[in-house]
């Protein structure tokens, strides 16, 4: 299979590993041509082609920053046009309608649900047009030890608002707000606080900002702050009782409801940083 990535960073980088028991070859290209070179120079036989290449390949491989999802897919669906284009970019329902306009044969979307240093792990998937390369992405990414479940791109995008969005302004809250203080007098709680506030701040500000942008859901945090911050002790034990409702014996079960009688699927969904 020849496989072209556009976009070399740490993702695209993830996945031409994680596939290359299956590739004979594969190119990258980038917007920053050195990054594409780092790339290429990481992998047994990697090469670097430029943005606008008409050269043909088995499966096209979008690892781009969301907002750049659908022009990319346009750009590139004719480099896919006998095989198969998908993306890794975190969101579902934008790149699938527009791989469903321009794609012009097999495509689908993939999410790995971590951060390549954390690999393997869950990876989303939503087949658009299916086939042979791409049912082969999908059992290579199985073979290499990832857990790769199937969705839809309504599902998976609701759920980000949560796993995704929710959890990071919450963190991210918590490190601005949080006063610095010994080691020893952390507690089993705010001690992985602070390093899940080390993991989100160790990332790259301009990828949560799209998460954030692209699925919302930021202000229903800030919105049960303020209703913990300003409730009194009555009002604070009704929404106690709540929150331990909601988490239940098991906190992976049913964490994924949200205040306003919605629900996510949460549960079924890991943090993709």
């Amino acid at each position: 299979m020849r496989l072209f990535v556009v976009g070399a960073g740490e993702m695209g980088r993830w996945l031409a590993r994680t596939l290359r028991p299956a590739v004979d070859r594969v190119a990258f290209a980038d917007t920053n041509p050195q990054v594409a070179m780092d790339a290429a120079d990481e992998m047994v036989d990697g090469r670097v082609v430029p943005l606008d290449t008409d050269e043909a390949f088995d499966c096209v491989a979008l690892a781009v920053p969301i907002p750049a999802v659908p022009e990319a897919v346009e750009a590139h669906a004719p480099n896919a046009a006998t095989g198969a284009l998908v993306d890794v970019s975190g969101a579902m329902t934008e790149p699938l309608a527009a791989m469903a306009e321009h794609a012009e044969a097999e495509y689908a979307s993939f999410h790995p649900l971590f951060a390549p240093p954390r690999a393997p792990g869950r990876v989303a998937y939503v087949p658009g047009e299916s086939g042979s390369v791409v049912e082969r992405v999908r059992e290579t990414m199985r073979e290499a030890d990832n857990d790769v479940f199937e969705t839809t791109a309504a599902e998976h995008d609701e759920a980000m608002r949560t796993v995704q969005t929710g959890a990071h302004t919450a963190v991210l809250a918590y490190a601005l707000a949080a006063e610095d203080v010994p080691k020893e007098f952390h507690t089993p709680v705010s001690e992985p606080l602070s390093e899940l506030a080390g993991t989100v701040t160790a990332g790259d500000a301009a990828v949560y900002g799209d998460i954030r942008e692209a699925f919302g859901g930021a202000d229903a945090i800030a919105e049960a702050a303020a209703e913990l911050a300003e409730a009194d002790s009555d009002s604070f034990s009704e929404l106690f009782a709540e929150a331990r409702e909601r988490v239940g014996s098991d906190p992976r079960e049913g964490a994924g409801r949200r205040r306003g009688g919605g629900e996510t699927e949460g549960s079924r969904s890991g943090d993709g940083e």
